[in-house]
């Protein structure tokens, strides 16, 4: 989508021209990196993405006609590898929800430039994370994960009891892969104008508050449950198991290290989500993925070289290009897309990448359903001086296995 000159290309939809003025003035200094376009609504929008290619939408939402949400979803339908941004000062519930499936992300207004550019350049820069445009497009378009049955039963009948519990809402969401990613996009973003950092997904009900997780859940459908036929029940549940155990992994790890709070609620939500690219290319994709499954059973080779072989990519890098579309921290985001290859990260320091990585290989060592060629990059560890605390860290890992076997 990036021109030949290198240039990215944005397209601001105001139907304020104050605001677009504002705009322009704004990231004037941007110009030698940016092309940026600026149009007044949404048919000029749509009339301009027909004969342009453009990186990344950025609209209001409350504009005569049609509406961001409105807008968003269009584009979304006839452009999916364009990312979507709602830029917004109204803080209308209704409006806001209506436009929870078509935005990747969510800015309110004012919005200073520093936050507006670091968006916008972390959004062009995700979208070098996979080559491939016709992937790109699909994952673009994904509005929801699928959910294990039973969890997504259980939150339904819980929204639904006569007096439902925000404390287990919160833990049925933090059990599902798929809900906890949903949920994060939500409260990371500024959809509902909560503080910007939040990691836990009962921290997250519990701020956004029962009305609004009930209309989310119930109206909006942010939550959606997986298909039999699409997915195999045992992929599915060995992918669940997986993650949780390399969440409890992970916070033994954590307890070795003085890690602040932030840093390590971002590594468990990692460790819970850093398969999460399975799941992305399992749904999209059920034929050619189940097929990789078979193959990788019966050669014992690692599932990543089999989806590079197929789609050019890993689940790594699938996991990564979504949460990030998403909003959720850089340092999640870091740990998703490096989790088999930490020494391809530039960031050389204890991170929730390393937890993740170490906690990931351990449990995959330990468990019956393992992924072949899942190995700790020793080396690497070696090279940022934590040879010793990973001995420390295999032995308290194998007494929190035992304990949970």
């Amino acid at each position: 989508m990036t021109q030949s000159n290198g240039k990215k290309r944005i397209l601001f939809v105001d139907d304020e021209p104050n605001v677009l003025s504002g705009l322009r003035r704004m990231l004037r200094g941007m110009r030698r990196e940016w092309d940026m376009v600026f149009v007044e609504n949404g048919a000029q929008a749509l009339e301009r993405l027909s004969k342009d290619p453009f990186d990344v939408i950025i609209s209001d939402m409350k504009m005569p006609e049609m509406d961001g949400a409105e807008l968003l979803t269009k584009v979304k339908e006839q452009y999916p590898e364009v990312v979507r941004i709602i830029l917004s000062g109204h803080s209308d519930k209704e409006m806001i929800l209506r436009s929870v499936r078509s935005a990747q992300q969510y800015l309110s207004k004012p919005c200073d430039a520093e936050s507006l550019k670091s968006t916008i350049e972390r959004a062009c820069a995700l979208r070098d994370i996979l080559a491939n445009e016709s992937l790109k497009a699909v994952i673009s378009g994904i509005e929801t994960l699928p959910s294990l049955p039973e969890l997504y039963q259980e939150i339904m009948e819980e929204l639904q009891s006569g007096d439902p519990s925000i404390q287990n809402i919160g833990r049925i969401i933090e059990k599902d892969v798929g809900m906890t990613a949903k949920i994060l996009q939500m409260v990371n973003s500024a959809f509902f104008g909560l503080p910007r950092h939040i990691s836990s997904p009962q921290q997250a009900v519990a701020l956004l508050g029962l009305e609004t997780v009930k209309a989310l859940v119930l109206s909006v459908q942010v939550f959606s449950q997986f298909d039999g036929k699409k997915i195999p029940r045992k992929f599915m549940d060995s992918l669940w198991k997986h993650s949780m155990a390399t969440g409890s992994l992970v916070r033994v790890i954590l307890k070795c290290e003085e890690v602040d709070k932030e840093t390590a609620d971002d590594a468990y939500m990692a460790a819970l989500l850093h398969d999460i690219g399975k799941l992305i290319l399992a749904e999209s994709f059920p034929e050619k993925y189940q097929a990789i499954i078979k193959e990788v059973a019966a050669q014992k080779i690692p599932i990543r070289h089999k989806e590079q072989e197929v789609f050019g990519t890993t689940h790594a890098q699938v996991g990564a290009y979504l949460m990030g579309l998403w909003g959720l921290p850089d340092n999640m985001v870091e740990a998703i897309a490096f989790h088999h290859v930490p020494n391809e990260c530039p960031v050389e320091r204890f991170v929730p990448l390393i937890a993740v990585h170490v906690a990931s290989a351990l449990e995959h060592q330990g468990s019956s359903e393992i992924d072949y060629g899942e190995e700790i990059s020793r080396e690497h560890l070696c090279r940022l001086g934590l040879e010793e605390r990973l001995e420390q860290w295999e032995s308290l890992c194998a007494g929190q296995s035992q304990k949970g076997s």
